[in-house]
């Protein structure tokens, strides 16, 4: 029998490739079935796309939920129906106004937590339909606004009418409709011409593979070595060591209760058996002040932080 495969591959998605392209790509050098992505990154784009591997998949939410890092190169003057370069365009004004100060203070209004419409042409679902489904077939529905989060953006190149910014941004934010927004503030109108995506949580560019390299490592009956661990992506959340009664009602999906005074209220921990193996996300529960096991790992895990008897774990153990 087939051994599966357990960890998070940090690939770098070439331009062209859908993301579901790149995980059916990557499911069948592996062989193992369950394989996903960790958020949609557009064709055009390029970049870090976290693809996680067997049990790995059980962490794409805590993935999804965090910070990214862009790099957009924006084009004055244009608009397109799609706000990228793949889109018919809709629209030509002349941009040769536009100022270096211009753009810096218009970028000053999209840092902190905005309102954005996401694009039509977008994996947003309408009565079951995806958004880009409906805008293909002449009946597009514009996604209702949502509150998004920029950390900061800032303008790094300078060639009009192109412009580069990096982004610091939370999930759901879209580059492209980013982009529309500030050529429209600008009076000009503008298109998203090129997208990196530089961060995913704790996946960075200069340490991603790309799909070449992935090809060669399944070949060569070594891809093990481009996983990273289950709890590589969530080492910001709060850890606990359990014994071997309170490890069996975790997994016996029990809520449990840990030392208060030494365990801060947090939304999530991750949990840990004697032997290192990490056992679960675990969730607060506030109104019973208990932990309950949100997802337990059926298989030794092993963990990114080593061995429980370091110094960084056992400062947090609970029995």
């Amino acid at each position: 029998m087939k051994m599966s495969i357990n960890g998070i591959i940090n690939t770098n998605k070439p331009k062209g490739k859908t993301s579901f392209s790149v995980v059916s790509h990557i499911k069948r050098l592996s062989g193992e079935t369950h394989v996903g992505h960790t958020g949609t990154l557009d064709p055009m784009a390029t970049g870090v796309l976290p693809i996680c591997l067997g049990q790995a998949t059980r962490v794409v939410q805590y993935i999804m939920n965090s910070d990214k890092t862009y790099f957009a190169e924006i084009e004055l003057g244009i608009t397109t129906d799609t706000l990228d370069e793949e889109g018919e365009i809709t629209q030509y004004l002349d941009p040769s106004g536009i100022t270096s100060e211009q753009i810096e203070r218009i970028l000053a209004r999209f840092q902190g937590v905005i309102e954005q419409s996401p694009p039509k042409y977008s994996a947003i679902k309408y009565k079951g339909k995806r958004s880009y489904e409906l805008a293909r077939a002449g009946k597009s529905v514009q996604p209702k606004p949502r509150k998004v989060r920029i950390n900061s953006i800032d303008l790094v190149d300078l060639n009009l009418p192109l412009f580069t910014l990096k982004v610091e941004c939370g999930k759901g934010t879209y580059i492209r409709s980013l982009a529309h927004d500030i050529g429209q503030y600008l009076g000009c109108g503008a298109y998203l011409k090129n997208l990196v995506r530089t961060r995913c949580g704790t996946f960075d560019i200069e340490d991603s593979h790309s799909i070449s390299e992935i090809e060669e490592c399944f070949n060569l009956g070594i891809g093990d070595k481009l996983l990273h661990s289950i709890d590589s992506p969530i080492l910001n959340f709060q850890v606990v060591i359990l014994n071997k009664e309170t490890e069996l009602a975790v997994r016996n999906g029990r809520s449990i209760s840990l030392a208060e005074d030494k365990l801060h209220s947090d939304e999530y921990c991750r949990a840990y058996n004697l032997n290192g193996d990490f056992l679960a996300v675990l969730r607060f529960i506030p109104d019973k002040k208990l932990w309950h096991p949100e997802k337990v790992f059926s298989v030794q895990a092993p963990s990114a932080t080593g061995c429980p008897k370091c110094n960084h774990i056992c400062s947090n153990t609970y029995y």
